[in-house]
């Protein structure tokens, strides 16, 4: 298995970042992909990969709370560190309009542009959207036929946004956010619709530790080695077997960020 969301720049991370790694490779999954949401926090992610090489690969980019950091559109240090062979994506970009932590026309001009730079640089790219939906769409749909490949990772929304995703040929990320009885309930009900090709599974740690984890960790910390957990929920949603589900998302995840795990 491959978890496609790893914060692992994450401060919560400083103490046991190796053990972390440990745990993961002992729990069966098989290669990382470390989110980029800043400037600095893509060099930090970058660094890590070459770290762990083979294991660990990482994202560049800017996440829309940090969008308004940015002054120059052309994103010359995303660029520059999407050059090194680690970096599988771009983002993670896109629009959060729940928290609006920079200008919402500021964070719809930086995704716009990840997403002429992933066009330029034929890199896929690796998305974020909350409360946001119509806006999302109305600004990736010029950009989706220059893009080689995209994913909006976390999908939370409705039955009627994951049609619209799907219509975009669209990856779509699932988190532990379907293990929670009280918040999960459409997605769980949902997860089928997804064909086997375009699902992807992620942790998104440290946030989002399943709820029903037993038993329960010490820490609130959500960490790679939990995947397994979450892919087991998901195949069940999907009436799969946790097997026939774990190797149809590592197909689809391999392909899509073209990785050959170590």
């Amino acid at each position: 298995m491959i978890d496609i969301g790893v914060n692992l720049t994450n401060s919560r991370f400083d103490k046991d970042r190796e053990a972390v790694i440990a745990r993961s490779q002992q729990a069966g999954v098989t290669a990382l992909i470390l989110t980029g949401t800043s400037e600095d926090e893509s060099r930090q992610a970058l660094a890590m990969a070459h770290q762990w090489p083979g294991y660990c690969f990482s994202t560049a980019g800017v996440h829309p709370h940090d969008a308004k950091s940015v002054s120059d559109f052309s994103l010359p240090a995303i660029r520059e560190l999407a050059a090194d062979p680690a970096v599988v994506a771009l983002g993670e970009c896109g629009l959060d309009f729940n928290r609006d932590f920079s200008p919402r026309p500021q964070q719809e001009a930086v995704f716009e542009a990840h997403l002429a730079l992933a066009a330029e640089l034929k890199k896929p790219v690796f998305m974020h959207c909350r409360d946001a939906h119509e806006r999302f769409l109305a600004i990736l749909k010029p950009w989706r036929d220059k893009l080689p490949a995209a994913v909006l990772h976390c999908f939370t929304g409705s039955e009627q946004e994951l049609k619209d995703c799907l219509a975009l040929d669209l990856h779509i990320g699932i988190t532990g956010w379907i293990c929670d009885e009280r918040r999960g309930t459409e997605l769980r009900n949902i997860v089928r619709h997804i064909p086997g090709n375009r699902l992807m599974i992620e942790t998104d740690c440290p946030y989002l530790l399943p709820r029903d984890l037993r038993p329960k960790p010490k820490s609130s910390r959500n960490e790679p080695a939990y995947l397994p957990h979450i892919a087991q929920a998901v195949a069940a949603c999907r009436q799969q077997s946790p097997e026939e589900c774990m190797a149809a998302a590592f197909s689809t995840t391999r392909a899509f960020f073209q990785i050959e795990p170590a």
